[in-house]
């Protein structure tokens, strides 16, 4: 296992991290087991769904290893009330029952029949697979639920590179930090984008949490992309929400790294601002700045060098800072008041047994210092913007999915 997919590993004990893909189906399929049982023949066919992780103690890192007995423990359950509603509900309860990757990295909930999804007369399908970040991030789990469905593009396994010697990689890191802060100076890099103060959003999770969902169509959102149209959704909404002032008010947004993938994980997070006070398109002139100037600054050799160092972290070393970790601490600055993670997933050519998708969404985690999250997940042409967010952050999520509502 790799360093970053290790910490991961390790790091969930702490926070739990598993991420829940939700896929609506536009009916029930005749023979439901039938088609759930095609699912599972197909997961047997990808290397990162037949896999399990087995420790190897305090020293070194775990390894994968082939699932010793197929994954089977996938059933059709009913929602709460057999309706969309009471399906977000359940998704919620679901992630009190994180998996252990010591047994299988990936669960599979398929909700049948469900009423009211949107966009949609009559009862559907719900399939929520849950995934352990450990095993792959945001890009990859959709990649793999995409295969599930029936997409024709398998996923090839990730070929992890050698670890290489720490002292020799972190020179080099150090190196090319130095040539990316002379570039920042001399105007060739935008400079990062700062922390901020923390706001309510920040709280650490407390009282009942809840998900809630708002679907568009891509032609009703005002943006040149997608995620830049719904982060100023977000801005507008958050900052008339929040009793508190939110001048650097900012998000974290989850970017792939460029390059081969050299891990289950292959992501960062960008810091980019939200601009409350600017209009709408100045807002997302300087959102869709900020994210492009993230991507830049990651493309420089100096990310590429700082993972490769971090890559040859011994493990006991990279076990001993975690357990250092106290998640009950409050920072006095943080990244971001949100996280906005926004996938695409491709074409709208899912099938469940012979039901054709009809929308797909995501609930990214909470964490100790993050108590409001919003996925932003398209397929086809329908886009569907999510939040996830726990009392303690957001106490009218009604009040707050109305203002965002109005904002898209």
């Amino acid at each position: 296992m790799t360093a970053v997919d290790a910490q991961f590993y390790w790091m969930s004990a702490k926070i739990p991290s598993d991420q829940f893909l939700l896929y609506a189906f536009a009916g029930v399929p005749a023979d439901l087991d039938a088609a759930i049982a095609d699912v599972l023949d197909r997961a047997r066919m990808i290397p990162d769904l037949s896999i399990r992780v087995a420790d190897a103690g305090a020293l070194r890192y775990p390894r994968w290893v082939p699932l010793t007995a197929p994954r089977e423990d996938v059933a059709a359950i009913r929602a709460p009330g057999d309706s969309w509603a009471g399906c977000l509900d359940a998704v919620v309860g679901l992630t009190g029952d994180p998996l252990d990757i010591r047994v299988a990295p990936w669960r599979l909930h398929v909700f049948a029949p469900v009423h009211d999804i949107p966009g949609h007369r009559g009862a559907g399908t719900v399939a929520v697979l849950q995934v352990a970040h450990a095993l792959a991030d945001g890009g990859r789990a959709s990649a793999l639920a995409a295969w599930l469905f029936g997409r024709a593009a398998p996923v090839a396994g990730v070929q992890t590179p050698g670890r290489g010697l720490l002292p020799w990689r972190a020179v080099v890191a150090a190196r090319a930090h130095r040539s990316r802060v002379d570039a920042t100076a001399a105007g060739l890099l935008p400079p990062p984008i700062g922390d901020r103060p923390p706001l309510a959003t920040n709280n650490r999770p407390a009282g009942g949490r809840t998900v809630r969902t708002l679907v568009r169509q891509r032609t009703e959102l005002r943006g040149p992309t997608v995620t830049v149209a719904a982060l100023s959704a977000v801005s507008a909404a958050l900052s008339e929400y929040l009793d508190e002032p939110c001048d650097e008010l900012g998000a974290e947004v989850p970017m792939a790294k460029a390059g081969e993938r050299q891990a289950h994980n292959h992501f960062g997070n960008i810091p980019v601002g939200l601009y409350p006070n600017l209009g709408h398109d100045a807002r997302c002139e300087r959102i869709a700045a900020d994210i492009a100037g993230g991507r830049l600054r990651g493309r420089h050799p100096a990310a590429v060098a700082a993972d490769r160092a971090f890559a040859a972290t011994p493990a006991a070393l990279l076990r001993w800072g975690l357990d250092k970790f106290d998640p009950d601490a409050r920072p006095p600055r943080v990244t971001g008041n949100t996280v906005v993670s926004s996938v695409y997933r491709g074409a709208a050519d899912l099938r469940l047994g012979a039901v054709p998708v009809l929308l797909t969404a995501g609930f990214p985690s909470l964490s100790p210092a993050m108590g409001l999250t919003h996925g932003v997940h398209g397929i086809g042409d329908t886009v569907v913007v999510s939040v996830h967010a726990a009392e303690s952050a957001i106490g009218d999520i009604e009040g707050y999915l109305g203002l965002l509502d109005t904002a898209l």
